[in-house]
């Protein structure tokens, strides 16, 4: 059970308006933003590398908190500027033959695919959709037919940026692993908003942000590197730090998947980033998903009963971002107004999920997406005010 007066009182934003935008930027806990002050602070007193010498306990927490919110071993763990970072440190790093293909899904974002194409032109692949099934979900089915020898790596998102859509990922990972075949999974939108265990779900990578439903502050992510391909992976881009120097002739990879960071990062972002997992692992992520899904389906209950409303939301069971149109209303407008009116919602353009958009015929869709800061009752004055607007 969340004590949400607790939350909210750990919550200095809430005091400014209703947030209802975690899938692009939740408010952070005092403690994630104290921690970032504190380190910058720090290393305005006496120097940023003194700073991270002295801090560097702390700082190097952010290794087994990250593996222990998600299952993993801390060797597993790579700490980036931001999950598209981490995405592509994983992706451009994979040796694909020539003539493979690249398995996705028709909810891909937008920062993923477009990586597809390029080494598809470059590398000579191929990049086949596997088709949603009647929920509009993933389709497994689809997926176990289309396996063969060719079958270069399964690449999906897990919560896409629009749809309310969960993918059913740890179902991939079992056929995935069946055929030998790398899994790459995107849980940017994810991570913070339900339980993750990489050994569950069964893939070989793992990119995420901190921003999102984990509460972090911007600027930072992670990759998550499963141990066997730490024999074998060589990160597309090296420095000194993921490879030192060891002769004039030689360089050595690290034997962790600290092998893709590169020597220099932002501490302060790094503190905040271990106060964010750490406040989320004590606030408990079971709990944080039930109180998540629940705001979710009360503002698509609410939604549903305001006229020129449709709400646009995949699944069986959708997850916290509830996505909707309104007829003859523009979206960009909808979304500041709603903010003079003290209510953060957003947009979600249709190139970001162009596959999906294209097949759904979608416009530009408006986003709400409460966390578990939030209260029914600014669920439902959001929605109230939305329908004072446009009825």
């Amino acid at each position: 059970m969340i004590d949400v007066d607790q939350v909210r009182a750990d919550t200095p934003g809430v005091s400014h308006s209703t947030h209802l935008l975690a899938c692009g930027s939740a408010l952070m806990p005092k403690s994630v933003s104290d921690a970032v002050v504190a380190h910058t602070q720090l290393e305005a007193q006496i120097g940023g590398y003194e700073a991270q010498a002295r801090q560097s306990d702390l700082l190097d927490g952010v290794y087994p908190s990250l593996a222990r919110h998600i299952g993993a071993d801390p060797r597993e763990i790579a700490v980036m500027e931001n999950a598209t970072v981490a995405w592509c440190h994983a992706f451009y790093a994979l040796p694909l033959k020539r003539g493979s293909r690249i398995l996705t899904c028709e909810a891909e974002y937008a920062a993923n695919y477009v990586a597809f194409l390029q080494r598809a032109k470059r590398d000579d692949l191929k990049i086949e959709i596997v088709p949603s099934d009647e929920s509009g979900s993933f389709d497994l089915a689809a997926l176990r037919e289309t396996m063969a020898e060719d079958v270069g790596l399964i690449a999906i998102t897990w919560v896409p940026t629009n749809g309310g859509l969960v993918n059913p990922a740890a179902e991939v990972g079992r056929i995935a692993k069946a055929n030998g075949v790398p899994y790459l999974l995107d849980a940017c939108q994810a991570a913070g908003q339900m339980r993750i265990d990489v050994e569950q779900i069964g893939c070989d990578f793992l990119s995420a942000t901190g921003r999102k439903y984990l509460r972090g502050p911007r600027g930072t992510g992670f990759l998550y590197v499963q141990e066997k391909w730490l024999d074998t992976l060589e990160p597309a881009m090296i420095d000194h730090f993921g490879a030192p120097w060891v002769e004039r002739d030689r360089y050595d990879l690290r034997d962790d998947a600290r092998r893709f960071e590169t020597w220099e990062n932002s501490y302060a972002l790094r503190a905040g980033l271990a106060a964010a997992i750490d406040y989320a692992d004590h606030i408990g992520i079971e709990h944080i998903q039930n109180r998540v899904t629940m705001l979710a389906a009360l503002a698509r209950q609410a939604l549903s009963e305001v006229s020129l409303v449709d709400v646009q939301d995949l699944g069986q069971r959708p997850c916290g971002i509830v996505s909707f149109s309104i007829e003859g209303c523009d979206p960009t407008s909808i979304v500041k107004q709603m903010a003079a009116s003290g209510y953060a919602i957003g947009a979600s353009t249709p190139s970001s999920t162009r596959i999906d958009s294209e097949r759904r015929n979608l416009p530009t869709l408006l986003r709400i997406a409460p966390h578990y800061y939030n209260t029914e009752e600014e669920v439902r004055g959001a929605v109230q005010c939305l329908a004072s607007l446009i009825e």
